[in-house]
């Protein structure tokens, strides 16, 4: 699972009604919440934070948490 995956699951939110909401085929989002290797676009991203009704900037802190810079622990 990915981290999007996690949030979304740890907020209980419906992946169908995410799709309906923001155009995203049911088959990219469910590659965006499972498979680690899948690359979220930015304006995905945008999209499912309008559509859950969050801050766009939490949902990119708490999906790239785990991204640093060079040198940095």
């Amino acid at each position: 699972m990915t981290k999007l995956g996690a949030y979304l699951q740890a907020r209980s939110i419906n992946k169908s009604e995410v799709s309906r909401k923001t155009g995203l085929s049911k088959p990219r989002l469910s590659e965006l919440t499972i498979n680690p290797t899948a690359k979220l676009r930015v304006e995905e991203l945008y999209l499912i934070a309008l559509a859950i009704s969050v801050d766009p900037g939490e949902l990119l802190k708490y999906v790239c948490e785990d991204v640093k810079l060079l040198n940095q622990k």
